[in-house]
């Protein structure tokens, strides 16, 4: 069975060409093609044509989230490609970011995971096959979101306004939930307000309280055995 072929993109030459080394001397890896920024992987991506990409989450340009907009960037242009992405911390909301249109081929892995080849390759491994990896700390921060509230907050909710998390954490905007809902977009705004305030969440960007409102959901769903995997 031919082996894989990976674009690496990180923009620390050191780390990048130590991570290609190890890679290329796995029996499941048959080539990795090297990028130092996100202009470089787009590229590399679209001429290469490769099986699989393990990229930093953060690279110039601008050192944010260059990893997850490629990675929504492929959903589009190479819906096959499977995509790895490494990141310094475990951030929650860059996993649900990176998740977002889909689990599918998709993982979320700390850099300190690098240093075991075996584990970064099953990684990779298993986004070829369309599967998602979602590094276990990442997934005991959203539990710990859910044991912070005995009671579980998210058993406050009304039947729509769980309705309406739900959609929100695959994703959809307050527009695609009213189309789903067949309802207006203020009825929508309204549940969200609704959902925000029995939650308990602090006002503050309405971003970040999706964000939180969704980790709550999260974990929720998964203590109760609802959820089908570490991130759905």
């Amino acid at each position: 069975m031919a082996g894989m072929r990976v674009v690496l993109a990180e923009d620390s030459a050191l780390l990048r060409q130590g991570l290609a080394a190890l890679l290329v001397e796995h029996d499941a890896v048959d080539e990795v093609v090297e990028a130092a920024d996100l202009d470089e992987l787009l590229a590399a991506v679209d001429h290469e044509r490769p099986d699989v990409v393990l990229a930093d989450i953060r690279m110039p340009p601008t050192h944010s989230d260059e990893g997850i907009r490629a990675a929504e960037r492929f959903r589009r242009s190479h819906p096959g490609l499977g995509v790895v992405v490494l990141s310094q911390h475990a951030d929650a909301e860059g996993a649900l970011e990176l998740v977002a249109g889909g689990s599918t081929g998709r993982a979320y892995l700390l850099k300190e995971r690098v240093a075991d080849v075996e584990q970064l390759v099953a990684a990779l491994v298993a986004v070829q096959r369309g599967e998602s990896v979602i590094d276990p700390h990442v997934v005991d921060a959203l539990m710990r979101h859910r044991l912070r509230f005995e009671q579980g907050p998210v058993a406050r909710l009304t039947t729509r306004e769980r309705e309406v998390l739900g959609l929100i954490a695959t994703g959809a905007s307050n527009s695609a939930i009213a189309d789903h809902l067949h309802v207006t977009s203020r009825a929508v705004e309204k549940h969200i307000n609704s959902i925000f305030t029995k939650l308990d969440l602090p006002s503050g960007d309405t971003r970040h309280r999706r964000v939180a409102a969704v980790l709550l959901y999260l974990g929720d769903s998964r203590s109760s055995g609802a959820a089908g995997g570490p991130v759905r």
